[in-house]
């Protein structure tokens, strides 16, 4: 009998173990998208605590099961990994995969499926500082105009990727600062050798930031500490 009585309270007590760690588990949805609006299809989701793999639909979503304090890790061929740190009330997790620099890169994203629509990647022009030299630039005007074939910048500091839509209504283009929309009358603060990457969407792949991308969209992204 009291052989019989421990086995039953060692399995309560796995059961019990069993509906705690259940318990502690929780599924989160999640998007992987490059350059803030495209989908990135395929990529991969690598859970860190159960070692699990999935992969983004068409749409660039996925579910996936983690753990208290997990980290996924997403990566696709041609961009960039990114690490994401999960908190313990998280639900949905936004990742923007960074396109690695070159052409190659942009291949890669197209020949693999990553990116469904190759018209909206080719709409993205990109530079970054590991291209080339932005310090022989006197301004960010200067370097704009000189290295994106067909985007203008009017005496104002307008910047005019799609052309003079209206005579009444302006046609210059949204900037967007570290992820911040600011007035272009900052970018003359702003030295070009404190620039990490400029990338100029039009078409589609602005639609993201609704009537204010309609004219275009310029996102700029500063150096920070640890950048060299």
């Amino acid at each position: 009998m009291k052989i019989n009585f421990l086995k039953l309270i060692v399995i309560g007590l796995f059961v019990v173990l069993g509906v705690q760690v259940k318990a502690q588990s929780q599924m989160i949805r999640g998007v992987v998208t490059t350059f803030d609006s495209i989908a990135v299809i395929g990529a991969e989701i690598i859970v860190k605590s159960t070692k699990e793999v999935i992969k983004s639909d068409t749409l660039g979503r996925f579910t996936v099961k983690v753990n208290p304090g997990d980290q996924l890790r997403v990566q696709a061929k041609g961009f960039t990994s990114e690490k994401v740190k999960l908190e313990d009330n998280t639900k949905l997790v936004a990742v923007n995969l960074k396109l690695k620099p070159g052409e190659k890169s942009k291949e890669y994203a197209i020949g693999y499926g990553y990116v469904k629509d190759a018209e909206k990647l080719n709409a993205v022009a990109q530079l970054t500082s590991k291209q080339m030299d932005f310090s022989q630039y006197s301004d960010i005007y200067d370097l704009i105009r000189g290295r994106f074939a067909g985007v203008q910048v009017q005496s104002n500091g307008d910047i005019i990727i799609r052309g003079v839509n209206s005579i009444n209504l302006s046609s210059a283009a949204l900037i967007v600062l570290d992820g911040i929309t600011v007035d272009q009358s900052v970018l003359s603060s702003i030295s070009p050798t404190n620039v990490k990457s400029i990338n100029i969407l039009k078409d589609g792949s602005s639609a993201i930031y609704g009537a204010r991308g309609a004219n275009g969209v310029v996102l700029i992204e500063t150096k920070r500490g640890d950048d060299e």
